[in-house]
């Protein structure tokens, strides 16, 4: 099961003096059970292939696949995806759509504010658009959430929310990986995100894969060039480079805590 682009492209207001490519040539398969981080910075076309994934736009050269699964996105924005009058009547719309009973919407509708931290009787009947910014993400998220998605595409899930907040979402999401296995797509900014919780990181420039692989591989493969487009390595992995440049050789970690217990075995620590 998976995504699959083949040889895509996409063009904004093609045939026009305002014509700009945003995607070029791209072929990518995400299987269920990646966690994928896709970086770059503003303009890389990131946005743009998120959205020919969820079938949002359509390529102007290429193919997209989806193979027998439901593809939930979680908008960067998300007062641009709320619209009913109530929390509970928004999260509800993508159970209802499946077919599920009034009993099955109704545990799905509480099982998704409780995943994103919400309280059902404090929130359930509340305008979404009166929410914070942080209260509307949840929501949101929520909504997409509810449908059990196969493939779930987050569009910069963590903005707008405190470290803790942030924290908490994220143990939520590697829980919902670790029990239903879909495949997530984690649109970030936040190279400590990508670091911590993918298996595989999709680098992007110029509407083009420049790099795709672990991100282990990718940060310390391409690490000048990565700093060249602007994309500030993880503390861990600088900390990493600074051991190696004064002869410490240790293994590749993803935290710093995995770091420490290197540096603490190497040096005969207890």
């Amino acid at each position: 099961m998976s995504i699959k682009l083949n040889n895509v492209s996409f063009t904004y207001m093609s045939g026009t003096t305002m014509a700009h490519q945003a995607l070029r040539d791209i072929t990518l398969e995400i299987k269920k059970g990646e966690i994928v981080a896709l970086v770059g910075h503003t303009g890389s076309g990131k946005s743009t292939l998120i959205q020919i994934m969820k079938g949002l736009l359509h390529p102007d050269a290429g193919q997209v696949t989806v193979e027998d699964g439901e593809v939930g996105m979680v908008f960067q924005y998300p007062e641009a995806q709320l619209f009913a009058e109530t929390v509970y009547e928004d999260i509800a719309f993508g159970p209802r759509n499946q077919q599920k009973s009034p009993e099955q919407v109704d545990v799905a509708v509480k099982n998704a504010l409780q995943f994103v931290g919400l309280d059902f009787d404090e929130f359930s009947q509340r305008n979404p658009l009166r929410l914070s910014g942080g209260q509307m993400r949840r929501v949101a998220i929520a909504g997409v959430i509810a449908m059990e998605p196969d493939y779930l595409i987050l569009d910069e899930p963590s903005s707008g929310l405190d470290p803790l907040g942030r924290h908490n979402l994220f143990a939520k999401i590697m829980a919902l990986y670790k029990e239903k296995s879909p495949a997530v797509i984690l649109v970030t900014h936040s190279m400590e995100e990508a670091a911590t919780y993918a298996n595989r990181m999709i680098v992007m420039e110029e509407g083009a894969i420049l790099f795709d692989g672990k991100p282990a591989q990718v940060f310390t493969e391409h690490r000048e060039e990565l700093l060249n487009l602007g994309l500030e390595e993880p503390e861990v992995y600088q900390l990493h480079y600074l051991l190696a440049n004064r002869g410490m050789q240790l293994p590749m970690v993803q935290d710093e805590e995995q770091l420490f217990k290197e540096i603490k075995t190497a040096k005969g620590w207890r």
